[in-house]
This record gives C-alpha cells, sequence and structure tokens, in this order.
C-alpha cells in the first residue's frame, strides 16, 4: 500500500517537471505567434503591439509560466491563437481519433507480439525463431513515418484496396454499421504503421522472457507430469513470462503517442498528431503545451498502471 502511494505521489513533481521544461523549450522555439496570426501582410506597428499584449506575449517567459501555472490549477489550459477556442476544446476535438488509433496499435502490437515471441521461443534456434528474430529486428528498426509512406504507396496508390488519407470517406452509407466499417477502413493502415515499432518490442521482450522461463524447474515439473506442450507452454510458462511485458506495456504507451504525430500527419488523420504539426507552423504555444500535457498526464499513469499491476502480479517487484 505505501509503495502505490509512493508511486501516486511521484504523478505530480513528474507532471510538473514535464510542464515546466515543455514551456521553456516552446517558447525557445524560432517564430513568433504574432506573425503567425498576421500574416504576411503588413501590419500597423500599434497594432502589433497591442495584439501581443493582449496575448500576453509582451511579458517576460518567468512571468508568462507563473500565469499559465495559475490558470492550470484551475484546469484551465489556455486559449488558442491560431483557433480562437479555449484549448481544452480544440484538443477535446481531437483526441478522440488519437484514441481509437492507438488503442488499435497498442491491442494489435501486444497481442500479436505475445503470439510471435511465444512462437519464436518454442521454436527457439529453428528456422521459424530466425525469421520471427529477423522480422521483429526490421520492425523495430524502421521509422514510423517511411513505413507509413510505403503501405500508402502498396496498398492505396498500387493495389487500390484501402483509403490513404482521413478518417471518413465523402460518401459512406447512412447506417452505423456503414460508418463503422467505413472509419474500421480507414484506419487499418494507419495502425499497421503505429503498431509495428510496438509488435517487434513485445515480439523481442516475450521471446527472451519465454526462453528463460521454459528452463524454469516449475516448468520441467509440469512437463514430468506428463501434461501437454499446450497446457506447459499457455498456462504455466507464459502467464509467468509476460511479467516484463507489463511493464514494457506501460513504456510503449508514451512510445505511441509521440510516434503517432508523424503517422497521424502522413495519413491526414484528425487526431492530436495532425494538430500538434498545425500548431506548430502557426506557433500556437497554449495548444502545443496543452498536447503535451495531456500526452505526457496519460504516459505517466500509463507507467504507474504497469507499475502496479507488476507488483500485485509479481511480489519480487514490490518496494
Amino acid at each position: 500500500m505505501g509503495s502505490s502511494l509512493a508511486r501516486i505521489a511521484l504523478v505530480v513533481p513528474q507532471l510538473f517537471g514535464v510542464i515546466a521544461i515543455v514551456f521553456a523549450i516552446t517558447h525557445l522555439l524560432p517564430g513568433d505567434p504574432v506573425t503567425a496570426l498576421v500574416g504576411d501582410y503588413p501590419a500597423p506597428p500599434d497594432y502589433v503591439a497591442q495584439l501581443r499584449h493582449d496575448l500576453g506575449l509582451d511579458q517576460s517567459v518567468w512571468v508568462q509560466f507563473l500565469d499559465y501555472a495559475g490558470h492550470l490549477l484551475h484546469g484551465d489550459l489556455g486559449f488558442s491563437f491560431a483557433y480562437n477556442a479555449p484549448v481544452v476544446s480544440v484538443i477535446g476535438e481531437r483526441i478522440g481519433p488519437t484514441f481509437v488509433l492507438a488503442a488499435s496499435a497498442f491491442a494489435l502490437g501486444t497481442f500479436g507480439g505475445i503470439v510471435l515471441g511465444t512462437l519464436a521461443a518454442v521454436r527457439h534456434l529453428r528456422a521459424t525463431d530466425h525469421v520471427v528474430t529477423v522480422l521483429a529486428l526490421v520492425g523495430f528498426s524502421i521509422p514510423g513515418f517511411w513505413l507509413s509512406q510505403l503501405l500508402i504507396l502498396g496498398f492505396a496508390v498500387k493495389l487500390a484496396w484501402l483509403p490513404s488519407l482521413g478518417m471518413h470517406s465523402l460518401h459512406t452509407e447512412p447506417t452505423a454499421f456503414g460508418e463503422l466499417a467505413d472509419v474500421a477502413r480507414h484506419l487499418v493502415l494507419p495502425v499497421l504503421a503505429l503498431s509495428t515499432g510496438h509488435l517487434a518490442l513485445m515480439t523481442r521482450l516475450v521471446r527472451s522472457s519465454m526462453i528463460e522461463t521454459l528452463q524454469f524447474d516449475f516448468v520441467r515439473t509440469a512437463r514430468a507430469k506428463g501434461l501437454s506442450a499446450y497446457l506447459v507452454v499457455f498456462k504455466h510458462a507464459l502467464r509467468n513470462a509476460l511479467i516484463p511485458v507489463i511493464a514494457a506495456g506501460g513504456y510503449s504507451v508514451g512510445l505511441l503517442l509521440s510516434t503517432s504525430a508523424l503517422v497521424e500527419t502522413v495519413f491526414s488523420w484528425p487526431g492530436m498528431g495532425r494538430l500538434l504539426y498545425d500548431s506548430l507552423f502557426k506557433r500556437d504555444y497554449p495548444v502545443l503545451i496543452g498536447i503535451f500535457i495531456v500526452t505526457s498526464l496519460v504516459a505517466i499513469l500509463a507507467n504507474l498502471a504497469a507499475d502496479m499491476l507488476q507488483a500485485r502480479v509479481d511480489p519480487r517487484s514490490r518496494a
């Protein structure tokens, strides 16, 4: 109980550190939000100065940070320069598609990694193990944005099997099932691109953990009792081999959220990643910081949940 409370207590300083670092880095980026808002048209200096004052950009970075932190304590993420709307509303419209994409990629990568890793471990040092190991190495090494373009070129341009852009088609069946099927078709390629790295990581981790677990005495005892290979692998060995995977799952959430920005940009997926890309060029500081706060909070909570689950499953990890 005490260990869990200590882990929970660390969330606040971790999040505060992220906010401070992101705020500083964001304001050190080249460019000016006022110039991005005004555009290429010449504007009177008085108008530019008044706009800078209204946005609070005429104050020092330290004063801006204290003002932002004060609003943040009340749940206010600020006001978007570019979208002329509260940051909470702007992010709220985009968080749903990102959640669908990241959750689908996480589920596919985790399940596929467990299956492939177990298969490679059972066939250790055989042809299947070598093939899976090479594929996992390639999948872990290939950049997500480059894989996204290859998938578009192959399945959308050459074969014309799947759509390459957006989340919805212009013409869909006016039914719930038709809309769901349309979203699913648009989801296939982004999920494949986003889940490849996670799938490769889970495959390599499960493989190494299973190889080690299969050498334990309780596995030999289960085999000596005459249990089938299926029960030995999936009921006894796999349950213990998945303990390290729980911790990696929390890490992968942050990895998926960071990678999704590039994948969403390539596929024009209307999520927070695409919003991050657009806000970066518009120098929309409040939206940029808000996105980093939300994604960092999700990543921190995911790691916290993974640590607590691992401590519950494996008493040896309790501290």
